[in-house]
């Protein structure tokens, strides 16, 4: 029994070590992929461009990170797009806690992969043709929202801020919603049935039991929304009217001055970085 018990040992340490040769491949690339284009940021951010002919010249200087942050008008625009990026996952948030809650805990198994692909089915939709819709219907006078609650004495906010955190939140909604919704439908019976039992209303048992469960689950999507909204730009070319985020600052320098769009594409890697610190913190991402 005892030679049986080595034989397999042997066999899943080999299996084991073969998959990881296999893999280290493919990570390794993919590290490269992804930590060499944040070095050759970094490396470009330090160069400086020559005025007269707006080439960019190899030379190491800080002149970009201090232009950056010194700036009153950055330092605006990063808080901004900060804020939006903090209620566009606010927002999602909101909206897919009691959607992912409905799809696995509510309805009935049955139903719920036509509930899933409902809600990715506006994934499958070009990213343009979705803003430019919802262009058409925040439009000032013409737009659908505008003929809805006009009625009411209402009218449509136009373009700015507001259009811009209606499309991001959702373009991005579903990418909170899968990560909840798997989050929950693994919960045991068990514990909800325990708290039931042991006199917790519905309401408390969700709000005391069912979404501290979930946190990791709410975290990870949060991730999603939070980083995507921090580095789009095309939604709010579209939907912001003049309003601008930290995309839009990189897009329009990228041709005038490179080491400088370089520099300020590196603040939401670092706001990331940030997240990501201040949310380890909490442990939230040790169940992920």
């Amino acid at each position: 029994m005892s030679t049986m018990q080595s034989v397999h040992r042997y066999f899943h340490a080999h299996v084991r070590a073969r998959i990881a040769v296999l893999l280290s491949a493919p990570i390794a690339w993919l590290g490269v992929l992804y930590i060499g284009s944040l070095a050759a940021l970094f490396i470009t951010s330090i160069w400086k461009i020559d005025t007269f002919t707006s080439k960019v010249v190899r030379e190491f200087t800080l002149s970009n990170f201090i232009d950056v942050l010194t700036d009153k008008a950055y330092f605006n625009v990063t808080v901004r797009t900060v804020g939006v990026a903090v209620a566009v996952t606010i927002i999602c948030a909101a909206l897919a806690i009691p959607m992912a809650f409905f799809i696995a805990r509510v309805a009935k198994p049955k139903s719920r992969p036509v509930l899933i692909a409902l809600v990715i089915t506006p994934l499958w939709a070009s990213y343009l043709v979705k803003i430019y819709a919802w262009r058409t219907m925040m439009a000032p006078d013409s737009g659908f929202l505008n003929w809805l609650i006009s009625p009411l004495g209402l009218s449509s906010p136009g373009f700015g801020m507001v259009a811009v955190i209606i499309g991001l939140s959702y373009l991005w909604l579903p990418y909170m919603v899968l990560p909840i919704y798997a989050g929950m439908e693994k919960l045991p019976d068990s514990i909800i049935d325990a708290s039931a039992d042991l006199g917790a209303k519905p309401g408390r048992t969700f709000l005391k039991v069912i979404l501290p469960m979930t946190w990791p689950a709410i975290i990870a999507g949060s991730l999603f929304t939070f980083s995507l909204s921090l580095g789009d730009y095309i939604t709010v070319q579209i939907l912001g009217g003049t309003f601008q985020m930290l995309g839009n600052v990189v897009y329009q320098n990228f041709a005038l001055n490179l080491p400088f769009a370089a520099a300020v594409a590196l603040i939401p890697v670092i706001v990331m970085i940030i997240y990501l610190a201040s949310v380890r913190k909490t442990g939230a991402l040790d169940n992920l």
